[in-house]
């Protein structure tokens, strides 16, 4: 079994969609572990990491989600574990998770120092299981090449099985390799691919909007696998939102108070995929009737306009287990632009 250690040098780089492309590119037994969870949900009474149980439901990993991780909690974690027994645990799940499986992906933390204090950092994980290390940076020009610089200065891995970096969401991949590839690889460090940027993976289903929202879903629950592209903040009157070109863009989900009925009607009747009606206010039994009609979802929210675009902003699109269409485009991508068989083979 051979196994390959993916971390990242700052959170949302990109580390599970590279190993959901790394692991659908090939057809190939796979298992996947993430000893330290840092995305908890929690499903039937039990803790998930986030990205175990999308593991298990994409690779249709023969794994319970709640196994792949050791937990969340660096308090729970430092009474439990020493780093003797931390080292002994890890080495334990990754042989059981990998027993008859061509591959064993292990993914770190949200940054390359997240967990050290409980010698969970994505550098001891390795340490423990062995096998390839490859790091993922993402970002603008200057902050990848800023992190780059510091690992080359600062972080020692002549003891490392280092395959190199994968560089994600770069917007101009001729630039950057005209640029600065020569830079890095002079440094002594290899680099795996460069992932272009696509507006596509910025986009996320209604229904997992509805999840991370906790909204209470009141119509058109056949329309929650519906696509959000754009979407439009209804503050302003009826008549100037009509007359703003936000608001005829494709796939777009309003975000608007339940008691402005004009709004939502308009917005029913135009491009839209979902409507979050804000301050707890259910609108009139024949838009909700509509909405049904037209698989428009309804997701009702206590908080106010501004206080869900703001949380909407800073949502991160992860991936989903029902968005195969994203899952098919991920995997091209990293086949594309990014050396797989010098990873895997």
């Amino acid at each position: 079994m051979k196994t390959i250690t993916i971390a990242s040098a700052r959170e949302g780089a990109g580390k599970t969609s590279i190993i959901v492309g790394l692991a659908t590119s090939l057809g190939k037994a796979y298992g996947y572990m993430k000893p330290f969870g840092d995305r908890l949900i929690y499903k039937r009474k039990r803790n998930w990491d986030y990205d175990a149980n999308l593991m298990v439901n994409i690779l249709g990993i023969d794994e319970d989600p709640e196994t792949i991780s050791l937990g969340f909690n660096h308090s729970k974690l430092k009474y439990v574990y020493d780093e003797a027994r931390m080292k002994e645990t890890v080495v334990s799940m990754a042989a059981n998770i990998g027993k008859g499986k061509d591959l064993l992906f292990v993914e770190g933390g949200r940054d390359l120092t997240y967990g050290a204090s409980v010698h969970l950092d994505s550098l001891s994980i390795h340490q423990y299981v062995g096998g390839k290390l490859i790091i993922v940076y993402s970002g603008d020009d200057d902050q990848i090449l800023d992190d780059i610089t510091h690992l080359h200065s600062n972080i020692n891995l002549k003891d490392v099985d280092f395959a190199g970096i994968i560089i994600n969401n770069v917007h101009d991949v001729d630039d950057f390799e005209n640029s600065h590839s020569k830079v890095i690889t002079d440094m002594g460090i290899p680099i795996l691919g460069i992932i272009p940027f696509r507006e596509q993976l910025t986009y996320f289903s209604v229904n997992f909007l509805s999840e991370k929202l906790f909204a209470k879903v009141i119509a058109g629950e056949k329309g929650l696998s519906n696509i959000v592209k754009n979407i439009f903040v209804g503050a302003m009157s009826t008549g100037e939102s009509l007359r703003n070109p936000l608001f005829n863009k494709e796939n777009k989900l309003l975000i608007t108070s339940g008691d402005r009925s004009d709004m939502i009607l308009a917005a029913l009747e135009s491009d839209t995929v979902g409507i979050v009606l804000t301050n707890n206010l259910l609108p009139p039994s024949n838009i909700i009737a509509r909405a049904t009609e037209k698989n428009v979802p309804l997701l009702l929210v206590s908080t106010d306009t501004f206080q869900v675009s703001k949380q909407i902003d800073r949502m991160e699109a992860l991936l989903t287990p029902d968005n195969e269409e994203r899952i098919k485009f991920i995997s091209q991508l990293v086949t594309k632009y990014v050396r797989v068989e010098d990873i895997i083979g």
